[in-house]
């Protein structure tokens, strides 16, 4: 599958299964080669930020909001080529969903706080001073603000 059909068809598709479609390739392309605690981490960063709503009112905005995530960050013509990575992704998408539908008392954490995350190997963002809250894999997790989810 190639980036920009995904992206395409994430447009033509209703909600939830929209949002769905693009948590499942953000997972894929930031964390396919992350453990599975890496992937429900990087899914756990994105759904706290649609649920801040800075980023946009959908995860599909969020994820293809400019230089946040790898969507943006690749070149349209990456193809998908991992169908075992990619099944994966879709199962940790649709866990971290149901995960993050719970009442927060309840929902399971991987990094509580962390608003953002970045593989330091390669990457060197302005807010990498930030408060670390975990190293998972090949990604560090920071909070670099303090999301709060957006009044009802």
């Amino acid at each position: 599958m190639k980036l920009a059909w995904i992206l395409w068809l994430s447009q033509m598709l209703p909600q939830p299964a929209a949002d769905s479609l693009c948590l499942s390739t953000t997972v894929y392309l930031e964390a396919r080669d992350q453990t599975l605690r890496g992937q429900q981490a990087v899914a756990e960063v994105a759904l706290r930020r649609l649920d801040s709503g800075l980023w946009g009112n959908s995860m599909c905005q969020v994820v293809t909001a400019r230089k946040q995530f790898a969507p943006t960050l690749v070149s349209p013509g990456t193809q998908l080529r991992n169908n075992d990575a990619w099944a994966e992704a879709v199962d940790v998408a649709f866990a971290a969903e149901r995960n993050w539908a719970l009442p927060v008392e309840q929902r399971k954490e991987i990094v509580p706080g962390a608003s953002h995350f970045a593989a330091l190997s390669i990457a060197s963002p302005s807010w990498r001073n930030a408060y670390q809250v975990a190293t998972i894999g090949g990604h560090t997790f920071f909070k670099v603000q303090s999301l709060k989810p957006r009044a009802s």
